[in-house]
């Protein structure tokens, strides 16, 4: 027994990585589920990524609870959307003390809304073009840069790499939209949350509302609005998105003999099972959505 402890006592001394345990890792919370995706890319291994709402639940109105509260004081550093996404945000953070808050939408140029009451705000979408993610990307990297020096290697490999991904998702976005006839490239959407990406890849916009709220969703003069926009270009498919009623576009689509064309996926990726549990494979599955709805193909 002695011998035994002898050697165990040599081992810590010649090895004081054995003889103490690793610093525990740093918590980032984001505000909702794409940015944590986003985030834990970069991060890797080095970080302990977690997002405020969960897969499926809507942000731009959502309402924070004390735990929640409790959990953002023990993080780290926050990581927010900006644009006018996250409207509760700012009495989230008059609760807190001391925990640091990076916005990812500095540095992009935004699109302003067109429409309704939210007409010149910014569309706070900006994560729909993959050149814009490129943006929070680098954001990300600079924050976490910030919050552990010491992983700065890892964090620029793999940002480096991230980055990679999303140019070669972007370009097989525009093969993709690309196949979608001149004439058919309209997309009617619930939210008008596709701002960017119909930019990006050449496609017209028409939407019910311009962003979720509680109120003013799916009012009778914004489904006319779009059914006679629907008639009136030939639109051939509509869509909606998840986390918002369907109800609202399946009306302009039996009124006007246009296909609903699918459900698109923007304000929250799914859990594991789900279609989209990854940005990029958030990005792939509306651009294959968008094609066939409006191919028929």
């Amino acid at each position: 027994m002695m011998s035994r402890l002898v050697l165990l006592s040599t081992l810590l001394l010649a090895s004081p990585a054995l003889a103490q345990s690793a610093p525990p890792k740093k918590t980032v919370l984001t505000t909702f589920t794409i940015l944590a995706d986003m985030a834990r890319s970069v991060a890797g291994d080095r970080l302990n990524v977690v997002s405020l709402t969960r897969p499926g639940a809507e942000i731009h109105g959502y309402q924070f609870t004390p735990s929640d509260i409790v959990r953002a004081q023990k993080a780290d550093l926050i990581l927010n959307n900006g644009l006018n996404l996250e409207l509760w945000f700012a009495r989230f953070t008059r609760q807190l003390r001391g925990v640091p808050t990076v916005t990812l939408t500095e540095g992009i140029k935004p699109i302003s809304i067109a429409a309704d009451a939210y007409r010149g705000k910014p569309n706070p979408h900006a994560w729909m073009s993959p050149k814009n993610a490129l943006i929070y990307v680098e954001n990300i990297r600079r924050a976490f840069v910030k919050l552990d020096p010491a992983g700065a290697a890892i964090f620029n490999r793999n940002a480096t790499r991230y980055s990679a991904e999303i140019r070669q998702v972007d370009a097989m976005l525009a093969r993709q939209l690309a196949t979608v006839p001149q004439n058919q490239r309209a997309l009617v959407t619930c939210e008008g949350a596709f701002s960017y990406l119909a930019r990006d890849y050449g496609l017209r916009e028409f939407y019910l509302w311009p962003v979720n709220a509680e109120e003013g969703q799916g009012t009778p003069r914004q489904v006319r609005s779009v059914i006679d926009a629907v008639r009136k270009n030939r639109v051939p498919a509509v869509f909606c998105e998840s986390t918002v009623p369907l109800s609202g576009m399946q009306q302009v689509a039996r009124e006007t003999g246009a296909r609903f064309g699918g459900v698109l996926y923007v304000d929250s990726l799914t859990d594991a099972r789900g279609p989209v549990p990854t940005y990029l494979d958030l990005l792939r599955k509306d651009a294959a959505t968008i094609v066939k709805g409006l191919t028929g193909k």
